[in-house]
């Protein structure tokens, strides 16, 4: 690569970088929290606090799962509520729990 074609690279990069920032922003924002009564909530058997999961209906749930333990989880471990792909611009509460529940790595 020739120092022209890499200063035009750069010069790409560096002008594209505020749009990046501000797609990545706009992805991390904090929207409502998931109602329980929303459909697609009540499909995963959603619920704000793990303990109030129907073992019955949901025999592979245990009281130590919640979001905050979740690999979909997009928050910090200590905050109260978090982004989660299934719910698109809803928030999930760290104590709460669904079906899709899977470990996070680490």
């Amino acid at each position: 690569m020739n120092t022209r074609d890499r200063r035009t690279f750069l010069l790409k990069v560096v002008s594209m970088s505020p749009a990046l920032v501000a797609v990545r922003t706009y992805g991390q924002t904090a929207g409502p929290q998931v109602d329980e009564s929303d459909p697609q909530a009540g499909a995963l058997g959603y619920k704000r606090d793990t303990t109030k999961v129907d073992g019955k209906k949901f025999s592979k749930h245990e009281a130590s799962q919640s979001c905050a333990s979740c690999q979909l989880f997009q928050g910090k471990p200590t905050d109260s509520s978090g982004n989660c792909p299934l719910f698109v611009g809803k928030q999930v509460a760290a104590t709460g729990w669904c079906s899709a529940w899977v470990k996070k790595a680490g």
